[in-house]
């Protein structure tokens, strides 16, 4: 057929111009950039961060033109820095979240850094042709999690951006660098073949290889296209008897993505983005604020939070393997443990960079408290980040219940962070590693991204 699933993305991909972003789409992606760049910043400060960094100046000899997170007069060839600060805005589970569940920012932004850098002088893309091709990349993403009912709930055989996140990675790579329609096909194809990464690998240091791997393969992808390499036209399509895309899904109904001249609206405009108020997964937002509110209650009952006159601590939360961890051991698995992120709340009043630390990990009072927890799965409290919610009951020695429940934490995409607590939580990542003028440049050129008239200089 003239027109494929695969060929209408290519073509979106080639055709969409600047003009197409509405003013809601570019003030939402603004906003996804300025906080991918926080967190990726303070996340060069982790452990994890300097694994990969070390791994990356170590064993490879770089053409040292792209930037890395955090570390000034460091530089990397394109394809390493973009995996390298793929890392560091994963590396504290800090990073945006979108629902079909995916990490889309951290899986493209970091490429398009790379490739600003790479292209020669004269032909740098402007902030436009940047917050295009960031938005394409983000497109795509969402695109094809809405081909399959099973992309809806939270994941349990693959993390999503290690998938849909390489695409996008490729998606916006192509657009920055103007590929054709048929090498935008390629780079899909290209990028399918080097998509996926096991849940196992959840609540380990392994995780945040994955967006590092889906910004620096997508962004291979791309480049390989460009070079004349070719991949299956029909990459996208449901072919019956040799899976493409749909190998990832066990339910897969690929659509055709519209011209952008056709009225074309972009996903970003239906549905905001989920911000993270403190670095965990996405789900402890809910068990926390449900925590902090009974435990305002508790406060009010009892003049102070008294864990000795706590019998049981109820959680009812919905059944998802991977985030349900009773005694995490390290931090990184406590930043996946219902348990821990709503003891941590109980006791200190708030989740916060120092939740995760091993000194607060392994107090004594805080596992007297995970002792005392009892997990339920009720029906209607199902695994989708549009539909859980969060309950935390008290039961008391003195036989009184105090219970809070959150519905919609603050900063999910219901309930948006407000221009303020966006730019506190920048502020705050940011100021680990730059000093304050430098902290307040990249707000002022973020919030100025259209009149930007050399991309790198981001």
């Amino acid at each position: 057929p003239d027109e494929t699933v695969t060929s209408s993305f290519a073509s979106f991909i080639h055709a969409v111009r600047p003009e197409h972003l509405s003013k809601t789409v570019r003030h939402r992606s603004k906003r996804m950039i300025l906080d991918s760049i926080g967190v990726g910043l303070v996340g060069s400060t982790t452990p994890v961060f300097d694994i990969a960094l070390r791994y990356c100046r170590d064993l490879y000899s770089p053409v040292a033109v792209s930037s890395v997170y955090g570390k000034p007069g460091v530089k990397l060839s394109p394809t390493l820095a973009a995996f390298t600060n793929g890392v560091a805005t994963h590396s504290m589970d800090f990073d945006d979240t979108w629902h079909p569940a995916t990490h889309p920012s951290g899986a493209v932004l970091p490429a398009l850094l790379a490739a600003s850098q790479m292209l020669p002088p004269g032909t740098k893309p402007n902030g436009m042709d940047f917050l295009l091709a960031f938005n394409v990349g983000l497109e795509v993403q969402g695109r094809l999690m809405h081909f399959s009912t099973e992309a809806h709930n939270i994941p349990k055989r693959f993390h999503p951006p290690s998938v849909v996140g390489t695409m996008g990675s490729a998606a916006a790579t192509a657009k920055l660098l103007s590929l054709s329609a048929a090498q935008c096909t390629h780079a899909l194809g290209i990028a399918a073949s080097l998509a996926g990464a096991p849940m196992a690998n959840a609540a380990t240091q392994a995780k945040p290889l994955h967006i590092g791997n889906a910004t620096r393969l997508g962004f291979e992808a791309a480049l390989l296209a460009a070079r004349g390499m070719e991949a299956n036209p029909l990459i996208l399509d449901e072919i019956p008897g040799c899976s493409g895309f749909s190998v990832f899904y066990s339910v897969y109904q690929p659509k055709p993505l519209s011209a952008p001249s056709d009225g074309h609206e972009f996903l970003l405009e239906k549905q905001d983005i989920a911000f993270k108020r403190f670095p965990a997964h996405l789900g402890m937002h809910w068990v926390v604020d449900a925590a902090l509110s009974v435990r305002n209650l508790f406060i009010n009952y009892a003049g102070s939070f008294s864990p000795s006159l706590i019998r049981t601590i109820v959680l009812k939360i919905p059944v998802s393997k991977y985030i349900n961890r009773p005694f995490p051991s390290s931090e990184h698995q406590a930043r996946h443990s219902f348990q821990f992120n709503a003891c941590a709340a109980l006791l200190d009043g708030e989740v916060g960079l120092g939740s995760f630390a091993e000194s607060s990990i392994h107090r004594q009072e805080l596992r007297e408290l995970l002792d005392k927890v009892v997990v339920e799965h009720p029906e209607d409290n199902v695994a989708n980040f549009d539909k859980m919610y969060g309950e935390v009951a008290l039961l008391l020695h003195s036989g009184d219940v105090l219970t809070g429940k959150c519905d919609t934490f603050y900063g999910h995409w219901r309930k948006p962070l407000s221009k303020e607590s966006l730019l506190k939580k920048f502020r705050s990542n940011a100021s680990h590693v730059l000093p304050e003028e430098k902290v307040e440049t990249i707000i002022a050129m973020v919030d100025n991204l259209e009149n930007l008239s050399d991309s790198s200089q981001l």
